[in-house]
């Protein structure tokens, strides 16, 4: 079986730190788009970004010579004119084949949106929330957009050439982009797919004259188009002001329960008895105020362990309080004396 030509001997376990010119590359991403809001999409951006995406991603090498794509676009009147008139034979500086050409279809059509409803009247909509600062006071920007209208844009793509190697070169280059049955092409930061439809073959052939390879492969842009001029910032609110309505009516107090009055408590521990249970009614604050006979005591609320020796003891509503105590003398009674607030 084979071997790849490099394996890796080891997995890193931490990332490598991104170098400066990484770091340069994000800050000039950054700036270059230099707003909150999407650039704007119109037919010249998406015609040029085709032709960039023929340029550059269906692009081929035969005989280490990249071979050229025209710069422009022609419409299929101009095509039907220059297949007339054109003349590779020519050495003043008219192109001679191999070369790829892009013919557009005047016609736009509206376009197949996934989304099958959309805002009415091409209201604007709330898109995004930007903090302002003026200098005194922090605000915020409302960014406003219209739904992007969705368009198809049929192009056609030629190669022609009079060798077959540099015909397959070029429909292997296009099948393979187009496996997954669309390619995309980033336009002024969208992401706009590209579907190929139908290849077609119109070669010329002449006994007198060499044979022409003339292979026509029909792809449909699914844009959208999105007009920066009808973008809408306005600011949000800045500062609020609250107001509040008071009764002027003077109202009696009601009395005040007197809860500051303490109460004293006390858990006795006869002999041969070292446990006592109680269960409070109400919620209240309890203070050890003294203690006979007793070396060390154990408090437990609700089966819970709360503390040992301790001086302040909280409990609520129903809550069961329970104390064991270790005696001085057994043969004695011992005595917790307890001084309680209620809350």
């Amino acid at each position: 079986m084979a071997l790849p030509n490099k394996i890796k001997k080891y997995i890193p376990l931490k990332q490598p730190v991104s170098p400066y010119e990484r770091r340069e590359e994000l800050l000039e991403m950054i700036k270059e788009k230099g707003t909150f809001l999407p650039k704007s999409l119109l037919h010249a951006e998406l015609d040029g970004g085709f032709l960039e995406f023929v340029k550059d991603q269906l692009s081929i090498s035969v005989s280490g010579k990249k071979v050229p794509t025209l710069d422009i676009l022609i419409t299929t009147q101009n095509w039907a004119q220059f297949v007339e008139t054109w003349d590779f034979q020519n050495l003043d500086k008219n192109l001679e084949p191999p070369f790829v050409v892009v013919v557009r279809t005047p016609e736009v059509k509206f376009g197949d949106p996934s989304i099958k409803y959309n805002i009415p009247n091409r209201k604007l909509y709330h898109y995004a929330e930007v903090p302002t600062w003026d200098g005194q006071r922090h605000g915020i920007d409302i960014y406003k957009i219209p739904q992007p209208v969705p368009v198809q844009i049929t192009y056609t793509v030629i190669i022609v050439c009079n060798r077959m190697r540099e015909l397959n070169k070029f429909n292997k280059t296009v099948i393979e982009k187009f496996a997954s049955r669309q390619a995309y092409q980033v336009i002024n930061g969208h992401y706009i797919p590209i579907v190929l439809n139908d290849v077609t073959d119109e070669s010329v052939f002449d006994v007198e004259k060499r044979k022409m390879y003339i292979q026509k492969y029909g792809m449909t842009l699914q844009g959208f188009l999105l007009d920066e001029d009808e973008f809408e910032v306005s600011p949000a609110i800045v500062r609020t002001f609250q107001v509040y309505e008071v009764d002027d009516k003077v109202k009696s107090k009601k009395k005040k329960r007197n809860s500051e009055t303490p109460s004293d408590l006390s858990f006795s521990f006869p002999v041969n008895k070292n446990t006592f249970e109680i269960k409070v009614d109400y919620t209240t604050d309890m203070t050890i105020s003294s203690t006979e006979n007793i070396d060390e005591y154990t408090v437990y609320i609700n089966e819970d362990f709360y503390g040992t020796d301790l001086q302040q003891i909280q409990v609520n509503t129903n809550d069961i309080i329970r104390i064991n105590v270790i005696k001085k003398d057994n043969t004695q009674q011992s005595l917790i004396v307890v001084q309680q607030k209620l809350i």
